[in-house]
């Protein structure tokens, strides 16, 4: 029988938001009073090549031993996380279901008629299920999304969790937590988002995921397979380094005279051309929108300089960086002009700690 509660869960307070990404895990903590955010820890810490493949787990131990580092770098003493699965490998779909059904009527249902909007074994799959209100075809029922994932990765994920000392409290799906961590870049945005078209580009080591907001709802995702890894191997193609030589270098910024205008202008000039392909794909599927009011850089991507004027003059769009702790008060121990630094990349990692407050929505 396939487990439900699996995906989404709740959260509860004092929770660890963990984003595991193909080159590194990121750990944010957030806390809250009335309606200020507070980061109380966080830390990056990068994963040996080949722990995470395409956004999948290949080997828990070392991405625990990862975890645990990040653990122990931002002096955290919480030991319940929220983490994610990846878009791709997750099958979401929004179904009808009776109104008058209680939780445990509606699980039941659900659990029985699953394999007709499932590809896989129900027996493979890790099951949730979420109420998003009522329906606007159907007066008697309510709109849930379904989310299913293969068993096989959620319980990577989690031992990896556990190898680090932790209790998985949630597992979300990566782009559910990137739309949570949007409310936190209302500010950047024109009119506060309201009424305005918005496109967030989350650009990692792998890849790109694009999320378009109308009025602050998702209208649109998609993932794409580019992301910062391209630069990297285009400077160990071109100066004859090995992997671990190019990260080391691009982190520092020490790379040979020539590096800004051979190597790097062209990587930026490729990450445009991919978003504006992206927002094609966008007017084409979403007809009634013609027009993008501004676009918002993230992931690690977004910290290369100048990036986000450099996105503007080719697309003719306004561009930002993400900086979604801008209005939030930081701990000292977080060490705060480090993640004014890396802000951009922790996103997902942010979506993911906001979960801690869903039992006080609830």
């Amino acid at each position: 029988m396939a487990s439900l509660q699996t995906l989404f869960g709740k959260g509860s307070k004092g929770l660890i938001g963990l984003d595991i990404s193909s080159s590194a895990v990121k750990l944010l903590e957030l806390s809250r009073k009335g309606t200020r955010y507070h980061v109380e820890a966080y830390a990056v810490e990068p994963l040996p090549p080949g722990a995470v493949a395409d956004k999948q787990i290949a080997d828990p131990k070392p991405v625990g031993e990862t975890i645990a580092r990040a653990i122990s770098r931002a002096g955290t003493r919480t030991r319940e996380a929220a983490v994610a699965v990846a878009g791709a490998s997750v099958i979401t779909k929004i179904v009808e279901m009776p109104s008058m059904l209680s939780g445990d009527d509606m699980e039941e249902q659900i659990k029985a008629e699953a394999d007709q909007y499932i590809p896989y074994p129900i027996d493979e799959v890790s099951l949730d299920f979420e109420v998003l209100g009522a329906s606007a075809k159907n007066t008697d029922a309510v709109d849930v999304v379904l989310a299913a994932c293969r068993k096989e990765q959620v319980e990577r994920l989690c031992a990896a969790v556990d190898i680090a000392g932790l209790k998985t409290r949630v597992v979300d799906v990566e782009a559910y937590a990137l739309e949570n961590a949007c409310q936190f870049l209302a500010h950047q945005m024109p009119d506060g988002g309201r009424g305005r078209t918005v496109a967030v580009v989350d650009m990692g080591a792998t890849t790109t995921s694009v999320l378009i907001l109308h009025d602050l709802k998702t209208i649109y995702t998609r993932d794409q397979a580019f992301g910062g890894r391209q630069l990297t191997e285009d400077i160990m193609r071109t100066y004859g380094m090995s992997q671990e030589e190019a990260l080391k270098a691009k982190r520092s910024g020490n790379l040979p005279e020539g590096y800004e205008t051979e190597i790097l202008a062209h990587f930026v000039s490729d990450m445009a051309q991919q978003i504006d392909r992206s927002l094609q794909f966008f007017f084409s599927a979403v007809t009634q929108y013609s027009a993008i009011d501004q676009i918002v850089l993230a992931g690690g991507c977004a910290h290369i300089a100048g990036v986000d004027a450099n996105v503007q003059e080719r697309l003719q769009i306004p561009t930002v960086v993400a900086r979604p702790f801008a209005q939030m008060s930081v701990a000292s121990r977080a060490k705060p002009a480090n993640l004014a630094q890396e802000e951009a990349s922790l996103l997902i990692a942010a979506g993911l700690a906001y979960r801690a407050f869903d039992e006080e929505k609830a």
